[in-house]
């Protein structure tokens, strides 16, 4: 069974930046779309920016866009969520997921039902 472990959380001040990646654990991720999710205290998981499995279409939420960048390595084994510019509400436990594909070389979907491999979550907080 898949497996993802995010990295790369931690404390931040406003305006600060940070990398969060997500690895496969045996697994390569070529046939997999994957999506950055995250939940904040009393609200629900919300979808933050997602990838096609090639890589070659993304999406991201309004809050994050010109902020955020997903981006997915040569090997295609881990994935990475580079946040810049980042401000108190953008703190929140962060989960990366994956949705295998065979043939929709471009979906990508940042919708919770859509994901069935989950990894453990990784906790941003930006404050100063």
């Amino acid at each position: 069974q898949l497996q993802l472990v995010e990295s790369g959380g931690g404390l931040v001040q406003p305006g600060g930046s940070l990398r969060l990646s997500c690895a496969a654990s045996g697994f390569t991720l070529d046939y997999y779309a994957i999506g950055w999710f995250r939940q904040a205290p009393g609200k629900e998981r919300e979808g933050v920016s997602c990838i096609s499995r090639t890589g070659g279409s993304t999406n991201y939420a309004d809050s994050v866009k010109g902020r955020f960048t997903i981006s997915r390595d040569n090997a295609r084994t881990t994935v990475y969520l580079q946040m810049e510019s980042l401000k108190p509400e953008d703190t929140a436990v962060y989960y990366c997921a994956a949705a295998p594909v065979t043939f929709a070389r471009y979906w990508c979907s940042m919708m919770t039902h859509d994901f069935g491999s989950w990894g453990q979550g990784t906790q941003v907080t930006v404050s100063s």
